[in-house]
C-alpha cells in the first residue's frame, strides 16, 4: 500500500512513523511533511488546503489511502476531491468536517441527536454575548465560531476579557461552564461502525498548573488511570453512535476520526467539543501504545469495512508527550533558532525546518517539537519523556514540568 499523508506538525511525524512501520505499507509521501517526517517518508510540496492540487498529487504518486492530518484542509473540501478521483481517503466530507468547522454546527447535531452537551447560545454582536455571559455566569466561556488551531477558546473568571475575546472573532458561541476532568477521544469511524482508540488527556494552558493562556498542547498522556470503567462505553452509547445517526440522517455521513473533547461532570460526561481528525499532542501518546498497525484500521474506515476489521490491541504500560515551545508562544512566537538533540528516537518534530545553506535544524513554529516515551506505567513514562526534553537545545524555549502529575500523584478527583 502507498499512503499518501497531508500535513507538517507533530501529529502528522506521529501518523507517519506508525504508518512507516505497518507492514502492509510499501511507502509513506508526506506532504509537505516535516525533517522528522523526512526520515520515514518521501517529502512533496503541495498547498494542503487546495483540492485539486491534493487531488493532483495523489494520483501521480499512485496513492493508495490518503490521510489527512489536520483539520483546515478537511473543511476546504480534500477528502471530497480525493472521492471524486476514487481514491481512498482517511477523513471526513467539508460538510461532515462542519462538526469541527463551526460550533454551532455541532451544537445543532448534538441537540438533534440529544447528546449530553453544555448549554449554549451563538452570538454575533456585543449585546448578544453579553447577555448570554450573564446567563450563564463566571467561568466565562466563549469559543470562535470557526476554525481557530486550537487557540480560539477563552475560559476566563474576567467578564471584559470574554467580551473582548467574541469582538475579536465576530460570531462566538457562549457556553455555560462545565464542571470536570477533561478527556479526548479518539473514535475512528466509516459512518456506520465506530471503533474507539485509547482516552487520552492533554494540557491545553500554557503554564504549570493550568495557568497562562490556552494553547494548541502542551503535552498529553494515556491511559487515564482515574478515568470510570465505563466511560467509553457510555460515550460510544450516548455520544458517538447518535452523532453518527444524525449526520446520516443529514445526509453528511461522518467518516474518519471523530475527537470526542469531553468533561467528566457530576452529572457524566458531557461534551465539550467535536474535532473532524487526530488531537495533538494526544495522537503522539495514543499512537504510542497501538499495537494494531495503523495503515490497515484507518484504511478499513475509509473504504467502509471497518466492521469487518479485527479487534484492536494495545501495547500494556502509558505514554507520555511533552511539548517544547519557542520563545514567545502562544503569543506569535520567535523561529529561525537552531535546535540540537532532536535525532533521538521519541523526538517529534511540530515545527521545524532545514536551513539550506548547511542543512541545520531550525525551530520554525510555536509548538517546535515534543518529547514522547513509554513506560511500565505513567511515572516511568514520564520520566523517560522528560529526559527526552532535557536532551533538547533551543534558546528561549519553554515546556510544562507537570504532565501527568495529578494523575501520578492521584490528585485527579471525579466530581459527586
Amino acid at each position: 500500500m502507498r499512503v499518501l499523508l497531508l500535513g507538517s506538525g507533530g501529529r502528522e511525524h506521529a501518523l507517519a512513523l506508525r504508518l512507516a512501520e505497518d507492514p502492509t505499507v510499501e511507502q509513506v509521501i508526506a506532504a509537505p511533511g516535516n525533517p522528522g517526517i523526512a526520515g520515514v517518508a518521501e517529502l512533496r510540496e503541495v498547498v494542503a488546503t487546495d483540492p485539486e492540487a491534493v487531488a493532483a498529487l495523489a494520483v501521480e504518486v499512485a496513492a493508495d489511502l490518503v490521510v489527512i492530518g489536520p483539520e483546515a484542509p478537511l473543511v476546504a473540501g480534500v477528502a471530497d476531491a480525493l472521492r471524486a478521483k476514487g481514491i481512498a481517503v482517511f477523513g471526513p466530507s467539508a460538510e461532515a468536517a462542519q462538526l469541527e468547522g463551526s460550533k454551532t454546527f455541532a451544537k445543532d447535531v448534538m441537540t438533534a441527536a440529544g447528546v449530553p452537551t453544555a448549554r449554549a447560545h451563538t452570538c454575533t454582536d456585543e449585546a448578544g454575548t453579553a447577555a448570554a455571559l450573564d446567563e450563564f455566569g463566571p467561568p466565562y466561556v466563549v469559543k470562535n465560531d470557526g476554525l481557530a488551531a486550537g487557540k480560539g477558546v477563552v475560559v476566563t473568571e474576567d467578564r471584559d476579557a470574554a467580551l473582548r475575546h467574541a469582538a475579536e472573532c465576530g460570531r462566538v458561541v457562549v457556553e455555560e461552564y462545565l464542571a470536570g476532568p477533561e478527556v479526548s477521544l479518539f473514535v475512528v469511524t466509516d459512518g456506520e461502525a465506530a471503533v474507539p482508540l485509547l482516552p487520552a488527556q492533554d494540557f491545553k494552558r500554557v503554564g504549570d498548573g493550568d495557568s497562562g493562556p490556552n494553547t494548541g498542547g502542551m503535552g498529553a498522556y494515556a491511559p487515564l488511570p482515574w478515568a470510570p470503567s465505563d466511560l467509553v462505553d457510555d460515550v460510544m452509547r450516548d455520544v458517538v453512535h447518535p452523532t453518527l445517526a444524525e449526520m446520516r440522517r443529514r445526509g453528511t455521513p461522518f467518516a474518519g476520526l471523530l475527537y470526542v473533547g469531553l468533561a467528566i461532570t457530576a452529572d457524566g460526561p458531557r461534551v465539550i467539543e467535536f474535532n473532524a481528525r487526530f488531537g495533538d499532542p494526544e495522537t503522539q501518546v495514543v499512537l504510542a501504545l497501538l499495537e494494531t498497525p495503523l495503515a490497515g484500521l484507518l484504511h478499513a474506515a475509509a473504504t467502509g469495512t471497518l466492521a469487518e476489521h479485527p479487534p484492536l490491541r494495545w501495547h500494556d504500560g502509558a505514554a507520555v508527550t511533552v511539548v517544547v515551545a519557542a520563545e514567545g508562544y502562544p503569543a506569535p512566537p520567535r523561529t529561525g533558532d537552531v535546535i540540537t538533540g532532536a535525532d533521538r528516537p521519541g523526538v517529534i518534530h511540530a515545527g521545524t525546518a532545514r536551513r539550506a545553506a548547511d542543512g541545520a535544524l531550525l525551530s520554525a513554529g510555536g509548538r517546535v517539537l515534543c518529547g514522547t516515551a513509554t513506560g511500565p506505567d505513567l511515572a516511568a513514562a514520564r520520566d523517560a519523556a522528560y529526559e527526552l526534553v532535557r536532551g533538547i537545545t533551543l534558546a528561549g524555549s519553554h515546556h510544562r514540568g507537570d504532565i501527568a502529575s495529578s494523575a501520578i500523584d492521584g490528585r485527579i478527583t471525579l466530581p459527586a
